[in-house]
């Protein structure tokens, strides 16, 4: 009898995890990291020694896509809903709470659903539109320095060890506006970036967690001269590299990727299945099979 059912739990798990057509890597903890504002190029000619090292150790697109308009709080919206602005209807870009909270699940309500610890770590107060009640185990804004944020996340990883995870660096984003995209001062932000990346990385393999984590690391937009939100190629084409378990090792990911892929192949590697309504799928390329 027990024999029977733990053959039949095994067939729907394969069920579950090959829906978008392959099969999930055994992961348990999901970490989404978002440079806000962080043009591909901007990104490959700054300092950044982390992540160069988890593009050399994983795999990498440098000409993902994000929605429009590529502002901050409507793309992240996508990024962690997995469904494009005229479905999850968050149209503004800041921090108004009389608009209320998303009103479509988040990749978080859905983890929570399941069973999974979450956690969200910001550097800008907009983000509480998308903390849906009873879904972030621990969402914090402190500060709006990627150092800080990324100090926050790394205490918090160390002694929760969180199973989905997300954590943004705003700072990038700030010296665009201030300095123009690509400039000397948004390259050190860059780089700073980089710097609290290697923290959050410190933190989970001092959690013991490394082996059995994935970290993406992506953007929510990226700008030129000192501003963003248009149709221009500069503004709405992001990072989206990924490292850890089961990811293809130095692999370049030719098939097209969206924002809101991220949150899909979250779901996936947790072995969730996602939603059939959601835009975003899976980036199964850029994983071996188990």
């Amino acid at each position: 009898m027990i024999s029977h059912f733990r053959a039949g739990f095994s067939v729907f798990l394969m069920l579950l995890c090959t829906a978008a057509g392959a099969l999930a890597p055994e992961v348990g903890h999901v970490f989404i990291v978002s440079f806000d504002g962080a043009r591909p190029d901007a990104m490959q000619s700054s300092k950044m020694p982390e992540l160069s090292a988890m593009v050399a150790e994983g795999a990498a697109c440098w000409n993902a896509q994000t929605v429009f308009p590529s502002v901050t709080l409507i793309a992240h919206t996508s990024m962690l809903t997995g469904v494009g602005p005229e479905k999850h209807r968050v149209d503004w870009n800041d921090w108004v709470p009389e608009k209320g909270l998303v009103t479509v699940p988040t990749v978080f309500s859905i983890a929570k659903q399941r069973g999974f610890s979450t956690a969200m770590f910001v550097g800008k107060e907009k983000f509480k539109h998308l903390n849906l009640p009873d879904t972030v185990d621990s969402f914090e804004f402190p500060d709006y320095s990627e150092t800080v944020v990324a100090q926050t996340a790394a205490r918090y990883i160390t002694d929760k060890k969180p199973q989905l995870c997300f954590i943004h660096f705003a700072d990038p984003d700030g010296t665009g506006h201030k300095y123009g995209w690509c400039s000397p001062e948004q390259k050190s932000a860059l780089a700073e970036g980089d710097t609290a990346l290697g923290a959050v990385r410190r933190a989970i393999e001092t959690a013991g967690i490394a082996g059995d984590s994935v970290i993406i690391v992506t953007a929510d937009h990226g700008g030129h001269d000192k501003t963003h939100g248009s149709h221009a190629r500069e503004d709405m084409t992001i990072p989206w590299i990924v490292w850890g378990k089961g990811v293809k090792k130095g692999f370049t990911i030719t098939a097209p990727v969206t924002t809101f892929d991220t949150a899909a192949t979250a779901l996936w590697l947790m072995h969730v299945a996602v939603p059939e309504e959601w835009d975003g799928r899976p980036v199964t390329t850029a994983f071996a099979e188990p």
